[in-house]
């Protein structure tokens, strides 16, 4: 007797795999195009024109995809996360289309076995793919100096070069002084980024609501070029639109990501971290 239903998958299987490849030739053909429509999304001869990848229409099969590729992101190294990532990614540093951001979010999820999304509470950033670049290290509790940053020579040779930041972070010092100052505020500080917290939809409506969400929230980066992931805190806002950068990160961050080039920049992924408990640490993360 025919098994039918194994036939059935593999249908769904050549079905869905033909579907990637119309949503990635389209995403990275007309992404630029489909962003310009947006925000204007009109009825049209009573139907409803909107520019939404087919993972959103049909989020069913959607999330059968992402359980038939877990497997595959298993055991792999940052070199083929890379691999799999540009992939996923427009031609241009860009924002991403929904229907992307829920691709990469799920790959990375299920990669790093962290919670992750673009938007959290309702709430998300104008971006979660954009160029970073370097940071100046925070001062940590008042009376702090450049020297008492590093646990060892060799970090100090490395990172003492970029100075400190004259101002504070957007939420002050991490510490009210040296002797509440902890292990936890001293990791915030090393790994920390600053997004444009300002520039995030709703912002003007809920600057107190917001500058509360914003201040130390986890977040995943993750250079495209390399693989290579961190986990890091918002502990600042910046940097200007005028600099052409969407974020900021904190010479170990830059150094781990390799984002220390000539020019001191490059494109990341970073994306909401949901961790209410507070158990997953910052630094580096391994496949």
């Amino acid at each position: 007797m025919p098994d039918n239903n194994s036939h059935y998958h593999r249908l769904k299987k050549k079905w869905l795999s033909k579907q990637r490849k119309i949503e990635k030739h389209i995403n990275k053909k007309h992404g630029h195009h489909i962003i310009s429509l947006l925000p204007k999304q009109q009825l049209i001869g009573g139907l409803m024109l909107a520019a939404i990848p087919f993972t959103q229409l049909a989020p069913s099969i959607y999330a059968n995809v992402s359980e038939d590729q877990k497997q595959e992101q298993r055991h792999i190294s940052p070199k083929e996360v890379s691999v799999k990532l540009k992939e996923m990614l427009p031609n241009s540093v860009r924002p991403l289309i929904s229907g992307e951001e829920r691709l990469i979010a799920e790959f990375l999820s299920n990669l790093y076995h962290i919670p992750i999304s673009a938007e959290l509470e309702g709430i998300k950033l104008n971006r979660s793919y954009g160029y970073i670049g370097k940071e100046q290290h925070l001062r940590r509790y008042p009376g702090d100096n450049l020297y008492e940053h590093f646990d060892n020579q060799n970090e100090a040779s490395l990172h003492s070069p970029e100075g400190v930041a004259p101002g504070l972070g957007a939420w002050g010092y991490f510490a009210p002084s040296k002797e509440e100052f902890t292990e936890k505020d001293k990791q915030r500080e090393k790994y920390y980024i600053a997004v444009q917290t300002f520039l995030s939809p709703g912002w003007e409506e809920n600057i107190g609501r917001y500058g509360q969400f914003f201040k130390y929230k986890k977040m995943l980066l993750v250079n495209p070029d390399n693989g290579k992931a961190i986990v890091v805190v918002i502990g600042d806002a910046g940097p200007a639109q005028w600099t052409g950068k969407s974020l900021g990160g904190s010479p170990e961050v830059m150094h781990f990501l390799e984002r220390v080039d000539g020019s001191q920049k490059g494109p990341v992924l970073y994306f909401f971290i949901n961790d209410p408990s507070d158990t997953i640490p910052l630094g580096p993360l391994e496949i």
